[in-house]
């Protein structure tokens, strides 16, 4: 029995409540523990000029609360593309580590780091620029172009394939890139491909923050019509939707969400796989923005066990973002594959 609109509103505002929770313990938890009372003195000593607490108020402003903002606009903005993705294509399969969009993005950034020996914002730009150019390209041999087909319609399966070959071609670009690199060049490419939040700034939040203002507005005038597309493209045309354009504008934006998180902290893996198949487990539907917020969730929880529960089990081995996503999302992928086939059968 599916929830009603009321629980389905309560559940995504639970998980909106665990962001907030696990935010405030990214701040104020850790290697370095802050109370409530001293952290709201250095944000008010922060925004007014006050007197500042030596060495706390450097650890909270410069690092504790820019990464744990960061954490939660890049969750965000991977679990608004995975869950836009999944929802559009009516496949949990269809997010941007599967169909080759992050893949996109690490071929250009390791490009950019290996032969021009690009870093920092340069480094960003080309991940995002790689991500746009692979998204079009995919979206452009998936074009439905057969008998019975309509020309420039995404199909779903046929973009998923798709995604997967130009993935797999550009993981080969990205294994040759690494093999013909020096040792330390290496190192750092490796270091960007994982994920990570450890260059986490006010200067990235801002950019990432601008970004989502600008792409979330434009989502939310699309959320109409994509609940259209769920019942099909026959049935989104009988209802006056304009498929084609209103997939593409999709795309676009779900697209644009990944690329923008990726070229903030590196390909995150996973995050935007799992995001919403288990927001619509919890919720009971798809939906986008508890994809949203368990995104967040996902980054935050991740982040913390790698920053600051892994040294203590693993004798001082800090591990980046990605390898803890990435070691969630290997078995639900084998999960969700086992149990579709069950479904199927």
């Amino acid at each position: 029995m599916s929830p009603t609109p009321w629980r389905r509103l309560n559940r995504t505002a639970l998980l909106g409540a665990g962001v907030v929770v696990l935010f405030a313990v990214a701040v104020l938890l850790g290697s370095y523990t802050v109370t409530i009372p001293d952290f709201v003195k250095i944000l008010a000593a922060h925004l007014t000029g006050g007197e500042k607490i030596p060495g706390a108020s450097f650890i909270v402003m410069e690092n504790k609360l820019p990464r744990a903002v960061l954490g939660i606009l890049i969750g965000v903005a991977f679990g608004l593309s995975g869950g836009l993705f999944q929802t559009m294509l009516r496949n949990p399969l269809a997010s941007p580590d599967i169909i080759g969009i992050s893949y996109g993005a690490s071929a250009a950034a390791v490009l950019a780091i290996v032969v021009f020996g690009a870093s920092g914002a340069v480094v960003s730009a080309a991940a995002l620029a790689g991500a746009i150019g692979v998204a079009l390209v995919i979206y452009v041999i998936s074009r439905g172009d057969g008998p019975g087909s309509r020309r420039g319609n995404a199909a779903g399966n046929r973009l998923i394939l798709a995604g997967v070959g130009v993935a797999a071609a550009l993981g080969a670009v990205v294994n040759f890139l690494l093999t013909r690199a020096d040792i330390r060049t290496a190192s750092e490419a490796l270091i960007w491909l994982n994920g990570s939040l450890n260059s986490a700034s006010w200067e990235r939040v801002g950019i990432l923050l601008a970004s989502l203002a600008v792409i979330v507005p434009a989502l939310a005038l699309l959320a109409g019509p994509l609940r259209m597309l769920e019942l099909g493209d026959d049935a989104a045309a009988g209802l006056g939707i304009r498929v084609n354009v209103v997939r593409f504008g999709l795309v676009i934006a779900a697209v644009a969400l990944a690329a923008v998180a990726t070229a903030a902290a590196g390909p995150v893996a996973f995050v935007a796989f799992l995001a919403g198949p288990i927001a619509r487990r919890i919720v009971g539907r798809p939906n986008l923005p508890a994809s949203a917020f368990t995104g967040a969730l996902i980054v935050l929880a991740a982040d913390y066990f790698a920053y600051n529960v892994a040294p203590i089990v693993l004798a001082g081995t800090v591990l980046p973002l990605g390898v803890i996503t990435g070691a969630l999302g290997a078995p639900f992928l084998l999960w969700l594959l086992v149990t579709s086939h069950r479904k199927e059968a």
